[in-house]
């Protein structure tokens, strides 16, 4: 592949030619290479790769499911949690069933105690009467207390027990989708590392991708040329892509570096005398003809 400092001798070849022909002289501010956001996509969970429905030049959707890690064992183990949750609602106490025959007997004794005292205001019942009754209703409200409270601390701890129990099951569902393959973002497949069959830990390097839709070109810049480009300028890009009249596309200028660099080896700037340049990344939109690594050059507009 022909690098940038190829271009600018072709260009200023070109230039000489169209002078001669009273054509007029293009211009020429920046080189660099079309690069792309890439996502190295790894395994979350280890296990078997049970299936990677993926290769290279594929297009793949941000989320889109494309594979699974043997996910059998953790499932197993989330319904045995579920198993044991069912078994801990059980035990929970349902404290109005349990007391109603109670709160029935403290409602007799309460009648008869009402009785007893008209009996007595009559003459006719005895003082002994009403107070074994009251004693009698003391101690079964007592009882009814003290059985509420412990029904209440039961349903407590049953409360804690499937609380807890939620939570691993939370954390089981958490490692069955780790145990699912997704893409990260919308783009193409460029590399495949792994393929159905074969055993991977977490962290483990399945494949990468690139949204190669959205692109950008990594250009650099002296410092005098910096003073005419600023964040959000639009600036014309056009590719070495090896025809004589390449098409220019439209870029915009999203990052400019805070510090000077030396000129890289395999990049031609404007101005041959310059050591220090800035880098600077140019979004460009892809119609499917720009490739990564390829040259191309910035024209400031």
């Amino acid at each position: 592949m022909k690098n940038c400092r190829n271009i600018f001798i072709a260009l200023s070849g070109t230039m000489i030619l169209a002078g001669g022909c009273g054509l007029k002289e293009p211009d020429f501010d920046a080189c660099g290479q079309v690069n792309a956001t890439e996502v190295t996509v790894s395994a979350e969970s280890g296990g078997r790769v049970v299936w990677l429905e993926v290769k290279e030049g594929d297009r793949v959707q941000a989320g889109e499911y494309v594979g699974q890690i043997d996910s059998a064992q953790v499932w197993l183990q989330e319904e045995e949690l579920a198993r044991r949750r069912e078994s801990a609602e059980v035990k929970a106490v349902d404290v109005e069933c349990q007391t109603i025959a109670q709160y029935a007997r403290l409602e007799n004794l309460r009648s008869e105690l009402s009785r007893a005292k008209g009996l007595l205001e009559k003459d006719a019942g005895t003082q002994k009467q009403v107070d074994d009754l009251e004693s009698e209703i003391a101690v079964l409200e007592g009882q009814i207390a003290a059985a509420e409270q412990n029904y209440r601390q039961t349903n407590e701890s049953v409360k804690c027990e499937i609380e807890t129990i939620d939570v691993q099951i939370a954390q089981m569902e958490d490692k069955l989708q780790k145990c699912r393959i997704t893409a990260p973002l919308s783009g193409t497949v460029l590399e495949k590392y792994v393929e159905e069959g074969e055993m991977v830990t977490a962290g483990r390097q399945l494949f990468k991708m690139a949204d190669m839709e959205n692109i950008y070109v990594r250009a650099y810049f002296t410092s005098a040329q910096l003073a005419h480009l600023h964040l959000g300028d639009r600036v014309a890009v056009i590719p070495d892509d090896g025809t004589e009249k390449p098409a220019e596309y439209e870029g915009v200028v999203t990052w400019i570096s805070d510090e000077a660099e030396f000129t890289p080896k395999n990049i031609q700037t404007r101005d041959e005398r310059a050591d220090l340049v800035y880098a600077v990344k140019i979004a460009v939109r892809n119609d499917g003809r720009l490739r990564l690594g390829m040259y191309a050059y910035v024209l400031i507009k």
